[in-house]
């Protein structure tokens, strides 16, 4: 029996597009650059790639400052990530500055922190992962929003 086009659709199931559609759009929403959905045998991945010649960009996701201490240093003021102290996620996900909606935060900015004490959470695929201290310092500013959507590497906090 001779294997053709008609015969690997039957063992292959057909492609959401509708889901795809809806990936898409949620990318749009959160500024996310890439999204991925499994379901059964089924995976989807959709990304966002910049720099493409194809894509349109309506505006790019810019991390929104919650609160700040002055710090020294125009550079650093200009672009958190500089920083020494910056502290940045590890994960695609949403970051959420409290142990649940409504609570208080697990820092403020002004809070001493020792190394390992929580400062956050990043929801990565129903997975609330702890964000910890990497060094003993200050919280001087806040980088995020509660329940804002982030990139892996984006800055969170500064510490120093």
């Amino acid at each position: 029996m001779a294997r053709g086009p008609q015969n690997e659709s039957k063992s292959r199931p057909a492609i959401d597009a509708e889901a795809i559609r809806q990936l898409a759009k949620l990318l749009d929403e959160t500024g996310l650059t890439e999204i991925e959905l499994e379901q059964g045998d089924q995976r989807i991945r959709v990304r966002r790639q910049y720099g493409g010649k194809n894509v349109s960009v309506l505006a790019p996701a810019a991390p929104a400052v919650v609160t700040t201490v002055a710090s020294s240093g125009s550079a650093v003021a200009d672009d958190p990530a500089k920083h020494p102290g910056v502290v940045t996620s590890p994960m695609v996900g949403v970051a959420y500055v409290g142990p649940e909606p409504g609570a208080r935060p697990f820092v403020e900015v002004g809070a001493e922190v020792v190394p390992g004490q929580t400062l956050l959470i990043v929801e990565a695929m129903k997975t609330m992962n702890q964000i910890p201290a990497p060094r003993a310092g200050t919280v001087i500013r806040i980088l995020i929003e509660d329940g804002q959507p982030v990139e892996y590497g984006e800055p969170l906090m500064i510490i120093e």
